[in-house]
């Protein structure tokens, strides 16, 4: 069995917000507007920030200044508390770890989002538009439902979404290993946020497999979980800072 997990070596990390910018051209994500974004509605399945605990910590002397920054997509929890909550099951942890959600189930509760304890769950408040210079990036591939694919259409309003690892990834991933008679290779599903990141910060693979780099990675005395104190158990692992 699969379990797909992420490291991210924060040492590494730059703040470039490239990995934020992947995310959203390749998920489609909506873009919301100025003052929609300063109450709270922006959409960012990947996120990039100061580091919550230590904001303005700033260490060493200009040129050689560095800031620590945090990055926070979905954790893909092995005890998720969104799928608890979640009234219609409209949020569900699938055979292989990762955490989906049904479009065409969810009710806009919110229960899921006040759940999680990462807040990395947004609702969209308006029907997403883009203009029609944005509309020339959106992404045919951007999964709209469970398992299957609209072209670019985005989530509807009404509804709850949140990082997918890019599970449009996998599923294209296995259907080229069987268009070309072979089997399927962790190696062939990479995340978008994986593949851009220009300091190599970002690691993803089966967290089962032993020889696995995540896995390896999982091990190092620098790794550590967000929040692991409240049982949810991520599969992003983090390796601070040296």
């Amino acid at each position: 069995m699969t379990s797909w997990a992420m490291v991210i070596d924060l040492d590494k990390c730059v703040a470039c917000q490239g990995c934020s910018i992947a995310c959203r051209f390749e998920n489609n994500t909506p873009v919301v507007a100025p003052e929609q974004a300063q109450k709270g509605r922006a959409i960012r399945w990947n996120d990039v920030f100061p580091d919550p605990i230590n904001p303005t910590e700033e260490t060493g002397e200009y040129p050689f200044v560095r800031t620590r920054y945090l990055t926070r997509p979905c954790m893909h929890c092995v005890n998720p508390p969104c799928v608890k909550v979640c009234p219609v099951q409209a949020t569900y942890r699938d055979e292989e770890g990762l955490v989906r959600q049904n479009y065409d189930r969810c009710i806009g509760c919110r229960f899921c989002t006040v759940a999680c304890p990462y807040g990395v769950r947004y609702f969209n408040w308006y029907q997403p538009e883009w203009t029609p210079e944005l509309a020339q990036h959106l992404s045919p591939d951007a999964v709209t439902g469970p398992g299957r694919s609209e072209g670019p259409a985005a989530r509807m309003k009404g509804v709850v979404e949140k990082c997918t690892f890019c599970i449009h990834r996998l599923q294209k991933a296995r259907a080229q290993a069987e268009a070309e008679g072979r089997d399927f290779r962790a190696a062939d599903y990479v995340p978008a946020c994986v593949q851009t990141c220009t300091a190599k910060a970002r690691y993803f693979g089966d967290l089962d497999d032993p020889e696995s780099t995540v896995s390896k990675l999982e091990q190092n005395p620098r790794a550590f979980r967000l929040l692991e104190d409240v049982g949810t158990h991520p599969k992003v692992i983090y390796l601070r800072e040296g």
